[in-house]
């Protein structure tokens, strides 16, 4: 099992701040990675499932127990909260130290934080993660977990039955895993009912991969919930719009109405789609009579030196802005549009082949996408969102060649998976975009699960739903954690089945050279 985590939240419009890709200073015992004013610990959401718990804290799964890591004990876990009706209640308590689990005590110290040395949940982390999934696979009496507790410097040892229902993932998870498909039935249910009356599910992370995870099992009462969301997708959308941060909701429009096209057929889908690619077209950077002039004052960093330089990208809004063009919108830019001339849309080639050669110049000779279209460094790599979007988007594309460009990314993804779950901005989206990007490869994909699967054990919760584990940043922890995880969840574990042209649907009818799964 492998990967980390770190902390640092940011709001949605914290999308648009770059971050280094330093290493952090490795510390006398422990890497640590949080903020003086007590942030991400005291972050909390006001309502929800979550909203009894004090802080933004380590899920341990089906136990029910939410951890803070700790630099005075970094081999060791500290309880914040335990939920009533689950399976620690009256057997773990706030202000308890785990010291051991599964029968070992935690020797390996935690290295929270963010970068290529420290990323990975190794330590105490990464061992309760293991025996939980050892306990998930005893049979009987067996079917529990022992933790070791420090309460008040006495040491003690604890058992927690666990639910008859929490079982263990396949090995070859999450391919012909009954688990992976049990727990994805209960999600998609669980979107069903967070469905709002219009039709949406949240902001556009959750309006991308709720009706996905849905429209990818093709019940009726699932696809009569990605109808609903279509809809709205289509209401929300138009040629001409403007707004902050417009574009991530015109991406999501996009990915979604051009799926549900695919899948029914639906002839009033297509004027919509068409809105859509005008709009995109219109918003995409090409020239710098678009630029914002404030922009050369408020980021100059960030300005254009050339005219090539960042042209063929979008930013959070039309034209050119802020930070300008990014390679996580780019990367779903180009997937729009190869998704939307699969349906029959009118796609000018030029900008189409503008938004990848935005991608190329960013990737280092190793596969990894940067921020925008500059190369961070040959070997460095972090976050894997953006990746992901420009190899599923590469994997996607009708132009020869670009499949060999996405095999590299992906493969880059299964070699360093230690990063999927911190992302830059929205994790949840890197986790979605990067498990896409990697099964255009099914090596890479299965090697960045397996290294995560400690993630999939640790984020279940007693309820069945799934929690936003800390990260870097934070694009959707709060008052809808539980749904955008479980969203995100269900979306990833049906990307085996290859339900939907963007997880491998229709192979055959895909340039040869792109036929790489």
């Amino acid at each position: 099992m492998t990967q980390r985590t770190l902390l640092s939240t940011l709001r949605l419009t914290a999308l648009i701040a770059a971050a280094p890709l330093l290493p952090l200073t490795q510390g006398a015992s422990a890497q640590v990675h949080h903020h003086p004013d007590g942030r991400p610990w005291k972050q909390k959401a006001n309502r929800g499932p979550d909203a009894e718990v004090p802080g933004w804290y380590y899920g341990l799964g089906v136990t029910g127990i939410r951890v803070q890591l700790d630099e005075e004990r970094p081999s060791h876990l500290l309880v914040k909260h335990v939920f009533e009706g689950s399976p620690a209640q009256k057997k773990v308590k706030v202000g308890d130290w785990i010291t051991g689990a599964g029968g070992a005590a935690f020797e390996t110290p935690h290295r929270n934080g963010y970068g290529m040395k420290v990323f990975g949940p190794q330590g105490p982390i990464a061992d309760f993660a293991a025996a939980l999934d050892a306990g998930l696979a005893g049979k009987g009496s067996s079917h529990s977990l022992s933790v070791t507790i420090d309460r008040d410097g006495k040491e003690k040892e604890v058992k927690l039955k666990l639910p008859s229902k929490a079982l263990p993932y396949a090995e070859t998870f999450p391919f012909d895993c009954k688990q992976s498909e049990a727990r994805r039935e209960f999600l998609l249910e669980y979107l069903l009912e967070n469905q709002r009356d219009d039709g949406s599910f949240g902001h556009p992370v959750h309006n991308t991969f709720a009706p996905l995870a849905l429209l990818s099992s093709g019940k009726p009462k699932h696809m009569k919930a990605v109808r609903k969301a279509a809809r709205y997708h289509a209401k929300q959308t138009k040629a001409e719009d403007e707004g902050g941060l417009i574009n991530w909701r015109y991406m999501a429009a996009a990915v979604v109405l051009s799926e549900y096209y695919f899948a029914t057929k639906e002839k009033w889908v297509l004027p919509e789609l068409q809105e859509v690619q005008t709009f995109l077209a219109a918003s995409q950077y090409m020239d710098p009579s678009q630029i914002n002039p404030k922009a050369k004052e408020s980021h100059p960093g960030s300005y254009p030196k050339s005219p090539e330089q960042q042209r063929g990208g979008w930013g959070h809004i039309t034209g050119f802005e802020g930070y300008g063009p990014i390679a996580m919108l780019t990367g779903q830019g180009a997937l729009a549009y190869s998704l939307m001339q699969r349906a029959g849309i009118e796609v000018d080639e030029e900008r189409h082949r503008a938004a990848y050669r935005f991608l190329q110049r960013g990737t280092g000779s190793n596969g990894y996408l940067w921020y925008a279209d500059g190369v961070a460094g040959d070997e460095n790599w972090a976050d894997m969102g953006r990746t992901g979007a420009s190899t599923i988007a590469h994997w996607m594309s009708p132009f020869d060649g670009h499949d060999t460009f996405a095999r590299r990314s992906a493969a880059l993804m299964g070699d360093k998976p230690d990063s999927f779950p911190d992302t830059h901005g929205s994790p949840l989206l890197g986790m979605a975009y990067g498990a896409l990007g990697a099964s255009t490869h099914r090596p890479s994909f299965e090697k960045l699960m397996a290294a995560n699967r400690w993630w999939f054990v640790l984020s279940e919760c007693p309820d069945g739903t799934f929690h936003y584990q800390p990260n870097r940043d934070n694009a959707g922890y709060g008052n809808d954690a539980r749904l955008l995880a479980s969203a995100v969840t269900a979306f990833i574990l049906s990307i085996p089945d290859e339900n939907l042209v963007i997880t491998g649907k229709d192979k055959a009818k895909r340039p040869v050279s792109s036929r790489s799964r």
